[in-house]
């Protein structure tokens, strides 16, 4: 779909960074030059390509190139330390890796080039050595006839790997048929169409970032992907959206937080920019509604999917009238897809509020972890709701009266104290809450073999941790009170542009709890 819109629109704009932009007729015979490029060097489909790549063009040339080809497309993050790079290519063996044209790991490994065009390599004695490393240029055969376009629905698209919460990773193979029915649903959901212009602000390692990039392309609109670093300052945001007329972006709440905390953030107002779609995390009321007092003409989203799932399977419209009970809905699943609540005996909850896990069948499921039955088998599951195989989430969740459904939190991050249910994301919205607060998160950390609760908050001024803690008094029991508060600079962000807890619980000088939380249990309030 997205390589017909060279043909129907040929000289649209279809994605550009800061080295190079394409019309669609472009884009077309870029993938197809470097789809000839993988054929000729024996890419067929159903192969893994690791793509090495920022943020770029060439990331999405390189993507729609595998696809084309039948391959299976493995995002690599750049700043990934060599071990965890090296653990992912021993597992999906990859038939070779794409990097950028100056890349220090291009070797062109089975080149019959010159010598002098080959880079360093990744390094002597590595579990590389086997992958065959090259640069996007060395693909690109401008004028070879390129294969046949796959248009099988039953193979993979891609494999995104993600560690979980063991630090190992693990591939989560994604098939075609669940690929296209994520982003069409998602462009329909959010009204995507040829005058769509959209920011890119995820890593495209990350799986959140495709919300963004292929909805866009699958709508005939155009892209903008700047540097995921240089994204890191609110200032280059905002300097985006306003000079590229931006219509459209999608992050993570954490990532808003940071923008929010910028005294430019009211530069949003004067921009063309008409939607938000949050993800990844759960979404804050206050922070929702800081960003219409900066913006009034945004439209916001509210999507939630696990990488599982793919992309997203929910897209929920907020409205002020939606948030006035303190919740963000996540809205009702895509068409195809199935919500199902779970109790703690394996039982399918039918009765409206009562909280239970959910588990997700339906059209966007994985295949599976790549090389890992027992572990696919684990949280696909065929034994839940009959005749279906479903997704087990870990997630809490329960059905309103008229069929939306709203998130608590991770079943991990939820836990009974004095018979009181505790969520961190709701405990971290009271701790926002208080005067002088700008932004706060709770995280849970192991207080000498028993569960504890940590508030970091990000304070306007100074501020004595007893105030907080007298002021949080006033709006919670005791019993919800965090155990300690820490005042810190900022809320530090991973890669994926979630809340980093690790390294706050370091610097704070906390051991991260191991194994998570002890759970609630799935049982209403």
């Amino acid at each position: 779909m997205v390589l017909d819109h060279g043909a129907t629109g040929p000289d649209r704009p279809a994605v550009k960074d800061l080295d190079q932009a394409l019309t669609y007729l472009e884009l077309r015979e870029a993938a197809a030059a470097v789809a000839s490029g993988l054929s000729t060097r024996g890419v067929v489909e159903g192969d893994r390509v690791g793509l090495h790549l920022p943020n770029s063009v060439d990331f999405v040339v390189a993507a729609l190139a595998c696809l084309w080809t039948g391959a299976i497309f493995v995002p690599l993050a750049t700043t990934d330390p060599p071990a965890r790079l090296a653990g992912i290519l021993a597992d999906c063996t990859p038939a070779l890796v794409v990097t950028s044209d100056h890349s220090d790991h291009s070797d062109d490994a089975g080149d019959s080039g010159d010598a002098d065009d080959a880079g360093d390599g990744p390094g002597a004695n590595t579990p590389m050595d086997a992958t065959s490393w090259v640069p996007i240029g060395a693909l690109r055969l401008p004028g070879a006839e390129p294969p046949t376009p796959s248009h099988s629905t039953e193979r993979g698209a891609y494999a995104i790997y993600t560690s979980g919460t063991t630090g190992t990773p693990k591939g989560v193979l994604i098939g075609n048929r669940a690929f296209a029915a994520a982003v069409a649903a998602t462009s329909e959901a959010l009204g995507l169409n040829g005058e769509t212009r959209t920011l890119c602000v995820s890593p495209f390692h990350f799986d959140g970032s495709f919300g963004t990039l292929f909805p866009t392309l699958y709508a005939g609109g155009a892209v903008v992907i700047r540097p995921r670093e240089a994204l890191l300052f609110p200032r280059t945001f905002f300097s985006a959206v306003k000079r590229e007329a931006v219509t459209y972006t999608g992050f993570s709440p954490s990532y808003l937080q940071l923008l929010l905390s910028s005294p430019q953030i009211g530069q949003l107002a004067d921009t063309d920019l008409g939607v938000v779609a949050l993800g990844g995390e759960a979404s804050s009321v206050a922070d929702i509604r800081s960003l219409w007092a900066a913006a009034p003409q945004v439209a916001v989203f509210n999507r939630y999917g696990p990488t599982e799932t793919t992309i997203a399977v929910t897209h929920a419209l907020v409205t002020p009238e939606s948030i006035a009970g303190g919740t963000v809905s996540m809205g009702r699943p895509h068409p195809g897809v199935t919500f199902h609540v779970v109790d703690e005996a394996d039982r399918v909850v039918e009765a409206a509020d009562q909280v239970g896990e959910l588990y997700i069948g339906g059209d966007q499921l994985m295949e599976g972890y790549w090389g890992a039955p027992a572990l696919t088998a684990e949280v696909l599951r065929t034994d839940v709701v009959a005749g279906q195989t479903v997704y087990r989430t870990g997630d809490l969740v329960y059905r309103t009266d008229d069929g939306e459904y709203v998130y608590i939190d991770r079943a991990d991050r939820v836990m009974k104290r004095h018979g009181v249910r505790i969520s961190l994301v709701e405990l971290g919205d009271a701790m926002r809450g208080l005067d002088g607060v700008s932004a706060a998160a709770c995280v849970a950390f192991d207080d000498g073999g028993q569960t504890g609760i940590v508030a970091f908050v990000v304070a306007d001024g100074p501020v004595d941790t007893l105030d907080l803690r007298r002021a949080a008094a006033h709006r919670l029991p005791e019993s919800m009170l965090p155990d300690r508060i820490e005042v810190v600079d900022s809320l530090p962000l991973t890669r994926s542009s979630k809340l980093d807890e690790r390294r706050l619980l370091a610097e704070a000088g906390l051991v991260e709890l191991r194994g998570g939380a002890a759970p609630a249990g799935p049982a209403p309030n």
